[in-house]
């Protein structure tokens, strides 16, 4: 699988608002929180990267299916025109 962003970017200092008991309770589990913090912003801009994809390749093939049919069978309009 592609990288979704640049993992040898610079790292930079951000504010976040989070539980505080949360937070605690992931630092038990793991002492690197920014790295796990990381990891799952990643897997989630992964998901939404490939959604939006398959929503947009679904868009592309309906559009090539309507526009074949079209092309083979005529507009709906074509046989109700009232010009």
């Amino acid at each position: 699988m592609l990288p979704v962003y640049d993992s040898g970017a610079r790292k930079r200092a951000v504010n976040l608002t989070l539980n505080e008991d949360l937070v605690n309770r992931a630092k038990f589990f793991a002492h690197n929180l920014s790295g796990v913090v990381e990891e799952l912003l990643a897997e989630y801009v992964a998901r939404e990267d490939r959604e939006r994809m398959e929503k947009l390749n679904l868009v592309k093939t309906t559009v090539a299916v309507w526009n074949k049919f079209s092309s083979e069978h005529g507009s709906f309009s074509d046989d109700h025109s009232t010009l």
